[in-house]
Parts: structure tokens; C-alpha cells; sequence
């Protein structure tokens, strides 16, 4: 591939370690942030300490405020921003653009309120004719450890093939590969709804219980994560693949996982207000297992950790009980998916 002029948008732990996957790939790429003292060190000091403390970034890699500089001439834009915040810059971004772009995101969550999806939040507030089809960027992955180039396979997602095949090879090398999919519904839903597993499996250990529950935990979590996809028209097939089993195994199994560590404080007995400020990072499946607990009570599925942690959180409920109260749920056949 020749080279391309990308914008990343977002500079947190994942959007700089994949602005430098794209710069080992020899394209010119632009960080884009609204904070002034991150953009100045990532430019003078070429380092983003608040994530990576022993980091140092390649000095091509530029950083921004000015979202016009950002998306000036640009090939691709990727959006690797917090949930909450994606429809506010898609605007910002859809009254700047002046050519057709191919876009992507790489985020992980569901909407408040709307419950929607961000490939559609993306659709929405970005004319047609100034994007491709939405292509989505998930998979079992850390920053922590893509940014020291550690192996990492993940999916490209889009409705159009062409699209997603181009983000493969836009992102591809030796050490961080991608694989095609078109089910932009199953992989998007596994990306936004396995951090609410994670929450459980990280408040089991905060518990104290050992690898029996962490197994049945992620399992029966894969189980009701696949039961809702599928009533919002995701194939079931996508969730054993990497967006989904493979995500979830990383992120409920790992001290990297931001929704693990929340999860391990629940269960330690901290407080959600000074999880979140101790933690200094977005954590996506406190604000996603309030959406997930809506869709299930508004489709009808039965999505019972999420339902415990979604007790935990917004109703206050004691969260030894809550998992207790899951293990005594009505009996099931493992094989049971409505």
C-alpha cells in the first residue's frame, strides 16, 4: 500500500498505540486531542506518560489541537474516542471534512440513551458523501502491550468488504495483523458488551473466589452476550471469533483491563466514584451495562450478570449477594439461547 495521511482521533492508551502501528507502517499520521499539555508533551518529549510510562513515541507521529490541521488532506480518519463523546466530534468532524474519507473507529461501547451502536452514531452524524461504510477496529488487544509491538490479531469490520480490506492492509505487519468480517453488528456488540463480563469476572476475584468462577464467569457471559447480539441481528458465529471470545478473554482474564480492575475494586468493596477517579481512564462497562441492562428488559433477554452487575452499580445492591443471586438463577440448558 502506498502511503496514506490518517488522523487518529483520540489520543488515550489505545489511539497512541495505534497511531504508532499505522507510523511502523511508514503512513503520515496525525494525533488529534483537546488537551493541551498531552498534545505538547507527545510533540516535545515524543512520550504520553499518563498510559505508557517507559514509552518513547516515534517523532513522526504529530499532535494536535486543531482538528481542521487534523483532517486536512486526509486519506483515512480513525476515531478512537470515548463512547460518550463520538456523536460531539463526529459532528465537529462532519462540518469540517471537504473530500470523502474512509472512516473507522475504534472504540468500544453502546450509546446512552439511544442505545445505539457507533458505526451508527457514525453513520448518522457524517454525510454519506463525505465517507465510506463505517469500519470497526476491535479485537482481543491491550495497549500496554501493541504499544511494544506485541503480537495482536484483531478484526476489521465494515458492511463493505472493499473498505475493511483496506483497513487490513492499512494496518497489517509483522506483528499486528487483521482479519476481515462484514458482521459489523456481532462485532460491535462483542467489543461493547464483553467489558460488562469483565466487570463480573474482575468482582469475583475482588471476592476472592479462583478460577472456577472466572471460567464460568467468561463462559456463561460469552452465552448471554451472543443471546442479545443475536435478537439485534449479529451472526452467532462472530462471537466465537477474535471480537468476541478472543476479547473477552483478554479483557476479563487481565490486570490491563481497565473493566477488570474496576470489577477487582467492586469486589474489594471501593466505591464506583473513587474507582472512576483513581482510575484516570474511561472505563466504558459501567456506562455499557446500564445499556445492555435496557436492551435486554426492552427485547426480552435473559442476561443475567449483567443484570447483577447492573444491580451493583445503579441500584446500590451488596455485590456478594448480587453474584450469589446469579449462581441461584432459574436452571437452564447450556444450549438454551432465548
Amino acid at each position: 500500500m502506498t502511503k496514506q495521511k490518517i488522523a487518529v482521533l483520540g489520543p488515550g492508551s489505545w489511539g497512541t498505540a495505534l497511531a504508532q502501528v499505522l507510523n511502523d507502517n511508514g503512513h503520515d499520521v496525525t494525533l488529534w486531542g483537546n488537551i493541551p499539555a498531552q498534545i505538547e508533551e507527545l510533540n516535545t518529549d515524543h512520550t504520553n506518560k499518563h498510559y505508557f510510562k517507559d514509552v518513547v513515541i516515534d517523532s513522526k507521529i504529530k499532535a494536535t489541537l486543531d482538528l481542521s490541521e487534523a483532517l486536512s488532506g486526509v486519506d483515512a480518519v480513525l476515531f478512537v474516542v470515548p463512547t460518550k463523546v463520538t456523536r460531539l466530534v463526529a459532528k465537529q468532524v462532519a462540518e469540517i471534512l471537504d473530500h470523502k474519507v474512509i472512516i473507522m473507529h475504534a472504540s468500544k461501547g453502546l450509546e446512552p440513551g439511544t442505545h445505539e451502536r457507533l458505526s451508527t452514531i457514525l453513520e448518522e452524524e457524517i454525510p454519506a458523501d463525505l465517507r465510506s461504510e463505517i469500519v470497526v477496529v476491535s479485537g482481543p488487544s491491550h495497549a500496554e502491550e501493541t504499544i511494544v509491538r506485541d503480537i495482536t490479531l484483531i478484526t476489521a469490520a465494515s458492511k463493505d468488504l472493499t473498505a475493511a480490506k483496506y483497513v487490513q492492509e492499512l494496518f497489517s505487519n509483522s506483528y499486528f495483523r487483521l482479519y476481515t468480517n462484514t458482521d459489523v453488528i456481532g462485532v460491535e456488540t462483542a467489543g461493547a458488551l464483553k467489558n460488562i463480563i469483565a466487570v463480573g469476572a474482575g468482582a469475583l476475584h475482588g471476592l476472592g473466589y479462583g478460577d472456577n468462577a472466572k471460567a464460568a464467569v467468561i463462559t456463561r457471559g460469552l452465552a448471554e452476550i451472543t443471546r442479545l447480539g443475536v435478537k439485534l441481528g449479529a451472526n452467532p458465529l462472530t462471537y466465537s471469533g477474535l471480537s468476541g471470545v478472543g476479547d473477552l478473554i483478554v479483557t476479563g482474564t487481565s490486570v490491563h483491563s481497565r473493566n477488570w480492575r474496576a470489577g477487582d475494586a467492586l469486589g474489594r468493596g471501593e466505591k464506583l466514584e473513587d474507582i472512576e477517579k483513581n482510575m484516570g481512564m474511561v472505563i466504558e462497562g459501567i456506562s455499557t451495562t446500564k445499556v445492555a441492562y435496557e436492551l435486554s428488559k426492552e427485547l426480552g433477554v435473559y442476561m443475567p450478570i449483567t443484570t447483577a452487575i447492573y444491580q451493583t452499580i445503579y441500584e446500590g445492591a451488596d455485590i456478594k449477594e448480587s453474584i450469589l443471586g446469579m449462581m441461584s438463577n432459574e436452571f437452564k440448558s447450556e444450549n438454551e439461547w432465548q
